[in-house]
């Protein structure tokens, strides 16, 4: 059997501080895809479950400081996604007048989209792909996300956020929301 040496341990300072997650760095439109892309295998996936509360998932992605809730059964299936919009639309209103019931009684699971409905980009067609590709999807999709899948769909891999892409290339997001060629984020870009 292979023998390991201890390593030297040093002793902490009397003013040591946490190491501060290091932000993600700013982009150009013709950087790889991935420099934008939320890596599951790098970075938890934000959770709920379908019997949730809409309150309980409001102050998960509060807690969490996402937008977008992966809905997972009891197995860590994936059932839906649920957003912040979701959650802050008028879909919680029209469903509420609909049954009769307060908000208290809304969970995830009767406003998420199913998994059925839900489509993924192929991580091997992101490999190739560059931000500019992420921008105009988002913008042909009308989508403030997209998950990025592996294994012929089987796992999902990744997450590209709409206001995390804006905020790595420096331009508003609303800018991005009205943005009607790449020529309107190439300007938003040089200012």
């Amino acid at each position: 059997m292979r023998e390991y040496s201890p390593l030297t341990l040093v002793p902490l300072g009397p003013r040591a501080r946490l190491a501060e997650p290091m932000a993600p760095g700013r982009v150009t439109l013709d950087d790889p895809a991935f420099s934008v892309m939320t890596d599951l295998r790098e970075v938890s996936a934000a959770t709920t479950t379908a019997d949730e509360t809409l309150a309980e998932a409001e102050a998960r992605m509060v807690r969490r400081g996402v937008r977008l809730l992966f809905v997972l059964d009891t197995e860590r299936r994936l059932t839906g996604i649920i957003t912040a919009t979701d959650l802050l639309g008028e879909k919680p209103m029209r469903f509420m007048q609909a049954r009769g019931i307060s908000r208290a009684e809304v969970q995830v699971g009767d406003l998420m989209t199913p998994a059925a409905s839900l489509e993924a980009l192929s991580v091997m067609d992101v490999a190739q792909m560059r931000v500019g590709h992420i921008v105009a999807t988002f913008k042909a999709g009308g989508r403030r996300h997209l998950t990025v899948a592996e294994d012929n769909g089987q796992r999902v891999r990744g997450l590209f956020s709409a206001s995390q892409v804006a905020r790595q290339l420096g331009v508003e997001l609303q800018t991005m929301e009205v943005a009607k060629t790449f020529a309107d984020i190439e300007a938003a870009l040089v200012r």
